[in-house]
């Protein structure tokens, strides 16, 4: 997965992102500070919110992929809440949605071409939980066609 994103999200490759975790539990990604400073020696609030959009994209990604279904996913709202400074490397980790979301999702996706998801995921940095992110995600597909 770390290669898929440093070859097609090359923003993933400057800001140095490592993959800690992908499985379907979760995604978790990393990013050191240096390549994501800011002027004031802490992580740039940009690069904060890239590698959150980058987790939940990455597990929507992994999942789709176990689904088997192809489908292409972009981000359409987000909101980041960025709770303390970060001056030392930080991770962002996705985790699924509810079981519920992701049913009415699949169901949406196979029957419109198009379904969206909220997730949430969780920036932490030396054990602290320093900024969330709550993101929409629409994933396009092809709709079955009725026979």
């Amino acid at each position: 997965m770390e290669a898929y994103l440093h070859e097609h999200i090359p923003l993933s490759l400057a800001m140095e992102t490592r993959v800690v975790e992908a499985t379907s539990a979760g995604v978790t990604l990393g990013a050191p500070l240096e390549p994501n400073v800011n002027h004031r020696e802490t992580a740039f609030g940009g690069s904060v919110a890239a590698l959150a959009i980058l987790a939940g994209w990455s597990l929507m990604h992994l999942l789709l992929g176990n689904e088997g279904i192809p489908a292409h996913t972009v981000i359409q709202t987000s909101e980041i809440r960025y709770l303390a400074p970060i001056a030392a490397p930080f991770e962002a980790r996705a985790r699924p949605p509810a079981s519920a979301a992701w049913q009415r999702f699949l169901a949406a996706l196979k029957r419109k071409g198009r379904g969206r998801v909220r997730l949430e995921v969780e920036v932490r940095s030396g054990g602290t939980v320093v900024a969330t992110l709550e993101g929409a995600y629409v994933s396009f597909g092809r709709p079955h066609r009725r026979a």
